[in-house]
C-alpha cells in the first residue's frame, strides 16, 4: 500500500525500516504516548522482530509514516470484530524531529479515508491519553470529534489516566 501526500508518504513497511524505526521510536516522549506494546527503549532489534511481524499481518492494517526518504513513524490500524465490525482503533506516531508540520494530521486523515473504503468501515476511533493535547488537536484537525472522556481507564508509565475517545463517524454509511 501507498499513499502518497504533499508532506510524507504512507505505505507499506519494508525490512530496511528497522534503524530509521528504532531511531526515531527510541524516544520517550513517544513510548509515553502509546500502548506498553512499543518498548521503550526502542532497539534496532525490537524494530526488526516487529517488522517481521506486520509485513506477514493479513489484511495489511499497519503502515509507515515516510518523510524525506525514510520511515520517521507509524499508524496503524486494529480492526473490530463481531458487532462492533464496522468500527476500528486508529493509532499512530512521529519522531520528534517531524513534529508540528502537520504530518500526521494529514497521514490520519488519508489512513482514514483508506481504512473507511478498503474494510467497510463507519466509524474510526482513537484513544489518546489525557496528557497528550497535541494528539487530540491532530485528531480534530483531521475531522474527528471528541465523543467521551473514559475516566481512569488505563495505566501507563505506572499511572492510571484518563483517555479521551474521538470518533470519525461515516454519516450515511451502510446500514
Amino acid at each position: 500500500m501507498e499513499l502518497v501526500l504533499p508532506r510524507c508518504r504512507v505505505r507499506s513497511w519494508r525490512e530496511e525500516d528497522a534503524e530509521s524505526v528504532a531511531r526515531h521510536g527510541n524516544d520517550r516522549r513517544i513510548w509515553r504516548n502509546l500502548r506498553d506494546a512499543f518498548p521503550h527503549p526502542y532497539t534496532v532489534a525490537a524494530a526488526r522482530e516487529w517488522l517481521a511481524k506486520t509485513r506477514v499481518t493479513v489484511p495489511e492494517t499497519l503502515f509507515a509514516i515516510e518523510v524525506d526518504g525514510e520511515a520517521a513513524g507509524g499508524i496503524g490500524l486494529k480492526l473490530n470484530s463481531d458487532v462492533d465490525r464496522v468500527t476500528a482503533e486508529i493509532g499512530y506516531w512521529l519522531g520528534a524531529a517531524h513534529w508540528n508540520r502537520g504530518i500526521v494530521t494529514e497521514a490520519v486523515r488519508a489512513v482514514t479515508e483508506h481504512a473507511i473504503a478498503q474494510h467497510s468501515l463507519t466509524r474510526v476511533v482513537a484513544l489518546p491519553f489525557e496528557w497528550n493535547p497535541a494528539s487530540c488537536r491532530v485528531l480534530e484537525k483531521a475531522g474527528f470529534k471528541l465523543e467521551a472522556r473514559m475516566r481512569r481507564c488505563a495505566i501507563k508509565d505506572g499511572q492510571v489516566v484518563d483517555q479521551f475517545l474521538y470518533a470519525f463517524v461515516v454519516e450515511d454509511g451502510p446500514r
